[in-house]
């Protein structure tokens, strides 16, 4: 909210609702005992799985205030966001796993003011700032303040103050958030942990009345990696044995275990999707250019802002109010004239699929090319696919084993792709010392256009590839830090030299990752946006050919894998932890949707007796040991275990295509009713 507050006078009003919430006690120190401890609100809300509208029309009612209703989310933040391993060297060494741990570890920092928080019970840890720690600026609100100060609007005017008053959000740390510390989960030594100012789509959440409780956890500089220096390991709600998938876990996991109404994750290739789908809930990673990016930490090309909720219908109404044109972000231009004139939500109530058709990727779905690992998850999607078809969609099917895009793929990928392709065969396209041809190359393409036969087996939508963006993440984190302007940290290389990371070698090393980033001395995106071009031109001329509006296919072939498991090589295209990222990375608009659960799943194991794995030269890792672990090349698959896990079905769409992703997949989960809270995260005493 833009306004200006008088602090004293709001931490009044939260002090005074809160008591109110725990039985008329309006002490600071009252704040001590749980909120879920207080008598429910009257009338029917509950809050466990409550949905924006549900949520809303409590408030209007007077079923329940807005300060109960934040106190209630803290008190599940209290109950259940605890540290989830045994950490018996701290929180940066190796850490055990611990089976039903009841704790998640989602939220890093909470939206309290120092003497509230300590009322509460939550740890240093959790505070707003680490380095300004009195906290008492009076344009800085926090979430109790700032309910209370809507509840007082409301009783003034009978009127919510926004679209999204009661929608309780968690931030992934990646973003700015002005009264809240912004590391992208590291623990470095800024001098002023918070920016000077909220992300323009934070910006339009706070105007919208959306009350940011709390920064989630992620892998740290959004790696895959489900831990951070500053954040610790986080865990899965459905087994806290496994990863909630990364690097927006805890953003996913918050909101499947019911801890915020919605939260905001980030993608550069599955980021919303895969925590999402970990937690039987529903991602949008949109178009691209739809969301402004500005005020973020390490933007890049394949960078999008998406909402997590647990509703198709919910995830509209933040889409709602985050997307459009922001001149900080110029890759926003792109959508002016390209977003719908109706709302978001108003696409969301579909009950036929009658005139849509339905491209499914065998190419991610053929259980010959992968393992006994995957065929569960490529079964519950299929049964996802014949749920579209009884909603009246027509389905384009190449069957078991057949390829719905790869002739496509190979008719006008080398021409589209040109240098990036010809590079990559070299036996094809030979060159000398120097790198000049050896043949003609544009007769070689030629050749190939007019005899697609010759094209690269290993030339699919599986291993089309991203393309090589030399420098990236050192001029865009470097433009960040500049931007933000803090005394200390003001480069990459600060960031190497003055920060703590995590030692344990069960996990990447992120200093190591620090130090890859800095060494690039040029900046060369030109095969990158060559190949999204090229990816783009023939994914939609393929979806032309075949008059198809969307592809749908599993968010990940596997389950959520164990925390600290080898990642595993590639297997035919498909990653280590199994999700699909490629065609969201190239800027296609993507919707996650709980498609169902396992009853069993395989693990890879550490094993020096098992055979020698090869790994490609540039290894793309997953799993919960993301990438090249000391003994990962001697690893083994065991299993099957009994295990209850989400599978996510991934719904692609042309660039802007949001509008008809919302109508399939609104469809889709009111007629299959698939998404379940986590059996170990039910109401706390008390809980409405």
């Amino acid at each position: 909210m833009s306004r200006l507050f008088d602090r004293s006078k709001l931490q009044s009003l939260a002090l005074a609702a809160a008591g109110a919430l725990l039985g008329g006690v309006t002490s600071i120190a009252a704040l001590a005992v749980p909120a879920s401890a207080a008598a429910a609100p009257a009338g029917g809300f509950h809050l466990q799985e409550a949905t924006i509208s549900q949520i809303q029309t409590a408030i209007l009612t007077k079923q329940i205030t807005t300060v109960q209703l934040v106190n209630l989310y803290l008190a599940r933040i209290k109950a259940y966001n605890g540290t989830c391993v045994k950490q018996p060297n701290g929180i940066l060494g190796v850490i055990e796993t611990i089976p039903h741990a009841g704790q998640i570890n989602a939220l890093s920092t909470l939206n309290l003011r120092p003497a509230t928080r300590k009322a509460m019970g939550f740890d240093e840890r959790k505070a707003r700032s680490m380095t300004d720690a009195k906290d008492n600026n009076p344009k800085m609100p926090d979430a109790l303040e700032i309910a209370a100060e809507q509840d007082k609007q409301l009783a003034k005017t009978g009127k919510l103050v926004g679209p999204l008053q009661g929608v309780v959000m968690a931030i992934k740390d990646q973003y700015d958030t002005f009264d809240m510390r912004t590391t992208a989960g590291a623990d470095a030594f800024y001098a002023n942990d918070r920016p000077p100012a909220d992300s323009t789509f934070v910006k339009r959440l706070r105007a919208a009345g959306a009350i940011v409780l709390a920064k989630s956890n992620l892998g740290e500089y959004a790696s895959a990696v489900p831990r951070s220096s500053f954040g610790g390991t986080f865990c899965n709600a459905y087994d806290t044995e496994r990863s909630p998938r990364g690097s927006s876990s805890g953003s996913g996991s918050s909101v499947g275990a019911n801890l915020v109404t919605c939260a905001i994750a980030e993608e550069s290739g599955s980021s919303v999707r895969g925590p999402a789908s970990a937690a039987s809930s529903v991602g949008i990673a949109g178009t691209e250019e739809l969301v402004p990016r500005t005020g973020m930490i390490q933007i890049g090309i394949n960078t999008r802002v998406g909402p997590i909720c647990r509703t198709v219908e919910d995830a509209a109404r933040v889409l709602d109010v985050i997307a459009g044109y922001d001149p900080s972000d110029e890759l926003t231009a792109f959508s002016i004239g390209r977003t719908p004139k109706q709302p978001y939500i108003s696409f969301t109530h579909e009950t036929s699929l009658s005139g849509i058709r339905v491209g499914v990727v065998r190419e991610y779905m053929n259980k010959k090319l992968f393992t006994k690992a995957d065929e569960q998850t490529i079964d519950i999607v299929s049964k996802g696919v014949e749920d579209l078809k009884k909603l009246g969609a027509t389905i384009v099917d190449p069957g078991p084993q057949g390829d719905l895009l790869t002739s496509c793929v190979t008719k006008y990928g080398p021409q589209d792709s040109n240098k990036v392709y010809t590079k990559r065969y070299p036996d094809q396209f030979p060159v000398d010392k120097d790198g000049k041809p050896t043949i003609d190359q544009v007769q070689a393409l030629l050749d190939l256009k007019f005899d697609p036969s010759k094209v690269a087996k290993d030339f699919t939508l599986r291993d089309f590839g991203q393309g090589t963006d030399t420098g990236q993440a050192k001029y865009m984190l470097n433009l960040y830090l500049r931007e933000r302007g803090d005394a200390n940290i003001k480069s990459n290389a600060d960031l190497i030299a003055k920060s703590n990371f995590h030692n344990d070698p069960h996990f990447p090393d992120r200093k190591k990752g620090r130090e890859n980033v800095e060494k690039p001395q040029e900046f060369d995106m030109s095969q990158r946006m060559l190949t999204r071009f090229a990816v783009q031109q023939v994914i939609l001329q393929c979806m032309a050919e075949q008059k198809l509006d969307v592809l749908v296919y599993p968010t990940s072939n596997l389950p959520p894998t164990r925390l600290g498991a080898p990642g595993g090589p590639p297997v035919n295209g498909r990653r280590g932890d199994g999700v699909w990222s490629f065609l969201g990375a190239q800027g296609f608009p993507v919707i996650t949707v709980p498609a169902g659960f396992t009853t069993e799943t395989y693990d890879l194991i550490f094993d020096p007796s098992a055979p020698l794995v090869e790994y490609p030269k540039t290894p793309n890792g997953g799993g919960g040991g993301e990438g090249r672990l000391a003994g990962d090349d001697h690893i083994r698959l065991t299993g099957p275990f009994p295990a209850q896990l989400p599978v996510g079905m991934d719904i692609v769409g042309r660039p802007f295509d949001e509008p008809l992703l919302l109508r399939i997949a609104s469809a889709y989960t009111a007629t299959t009713h698939q998404r379940k809270p986590p059996p170990d995260f039910g109401p706390v005493a008390g809980e409405p």
